[in-house]
């Protein structure tokens, strides 16, 4: 067990320090209006994806912490 950990720790690090220049060249100064379009609908997508995701779960956690009586029909 310690030596699977051991083998997903330097995995981990070995991934991280070989990706670690590509962070280092990207400059974050020169972004387009397209860009921050393209993000900006992103974002929708995500809060349109998130909006039904909650009302699901609120559906959820009422059937599940309702009464045994109010879910029977007659």
């Amino acid at each position: 067990m310690k030596s699977l950990i051991k083998n997903i720790a330097l995995s981990t690090l070995v991934t991280l320090l070989a990706v670690s220049p590509a962070f280092a060249a990207e400059q974050a100064g020169n972004s387009g209006l397209l860009s921050w379009l393209f993000l900006g609908f992103c974002g929708l997508v995500v809060v349109g994806q998130l909006i039904p995701a909650c009302v699901m779960a609120i559906g959820i956690a009422k059937g599940v912490f309702s009464p045994a009586d109010a879910n029977q029909q007659a």
